[in-house]
């Protein structure tokens, strides 16, 4: 009976633990913000995680499927956090792929060198508002 409750574990805390965010606070604030699926439905902070669950993250642009392999109870470094969880393979197809747009999308659009001075801004102005 020990054993199962310290295998419990809050999903706030394997999050912060298998270092996907770097606070537990930030975890559940994207778990209350819809960012995290547990088993496909939104869920709370408090869910306790079971070993074999499928986990649906959001970080900026990227969208992560995850299996949850192990549970620890201690954050420590990278290399043990990644032993934690296995991303799906058509996650990470799919994220390389967005990546790869994202990236082309950025070669379409080039940032000038430097931000346009007083005379240039007006022109610009002028340009787009037709005045």
């Amino acid at each position: 009976m020990m054993n199962d409750a310290a295998q419990l574990m809050r999903l706030d805390k394997w999050l912060w633990a298998a270092r996907f965010y770097k606070t537990r606070s930030l975890a559940r604030e994207m778990i209350e913000g819809g960012k995290v699926h547990y088993n496909g439905q939104r869920t709370k902070p408090s869910k306790i995680v079971e070993i074999g669950a499928e986990l649906k993250l959001r970080q900026g642009s990227d969208e992560k499927t995850i299996t949850v392999l192990a549970l620890s109870q201690q954050r420590r470094s990278a290399n043990e956090a990644q032993m934690l969880y296995r991303e799906n393979e058509a996650s990470i197809v799919k994220r390389e792929q967005i990546a790869q747009a994202r990236k082309l999308g950025a070669l379409t659009m080039p940032h000038p060198d430097r931000r346009p001075d007083k005379k240039e801004r007006r022109n610009l102005i002028k340009f787009k508002y037709g005045e």
